[in-house]
């Protein structure tokens, strides 16, 4: 490679501040990925468990968050978002089971078992992005973790 062009010693397809970007790209470790995955990932835990998911992102979370900014950032999106499921599907299948007195519940049973899948659909699909793109952002939780 010749060191007189634009972007000798520089990652491939890397575009200088001058050219549109705001500055350089923080390109993340395979460990900070590592992580990262596994703190999306640990969704699954609640299949097995039922709780501990949100458990998992809290200790990575704890782990990273003096090492890593971008894990600390995953972890604590994970969490949350385990959390906020935990609590609507609670929520929705108890309605769903008092419902069931009325008959009209049965129709529920159905829908609710579509919507308890939803999180961990999401929650792979957030794995996947951060494993291949190094981030992906909840709608509505990052920018709550972001304002604290």
């Amino acid at each position: 490679m010749d060191p007189q062009q634009q972007n000798y010693g520089m990652a491939g397809g890397h575009q200088g501040a001058h050219q549109g970007q705001r500055g350089p790209v923080v390109v993340m470790t395979q460990e900070e990925r590592t992580w990262s995955v596994l703190a999306h990932l640990s969704m699954f835990l609640n299949l097995v468990t039922g709780f501990l998911g949100p458990v998992a992102a809290l200790v990575v979370w704890l782990v990273f968050r003096d090492r890593s900014r971008r894990v600390a950032f995953n972890a604590l999106q994970s969490m949350w978002y385990q959390v906020a499921w935990v609590v609507i599907l609670a929520v929705g299948w108890t309605v769903t089971g008092l419902l069931t007195i009325v008959l009209i519940g049965f129709l529920l049973i159905p829908v609710m078992a579509l919507v308890s899948i939803v999180p961990f659909v999401h929650a792979a699909y957030a794995a996947y992005r951060v494993s291949r793109d190094g981030e992906y952002r909840y709608p509505f939780i990052a920018d709550m973790i972001e304002s604290r």
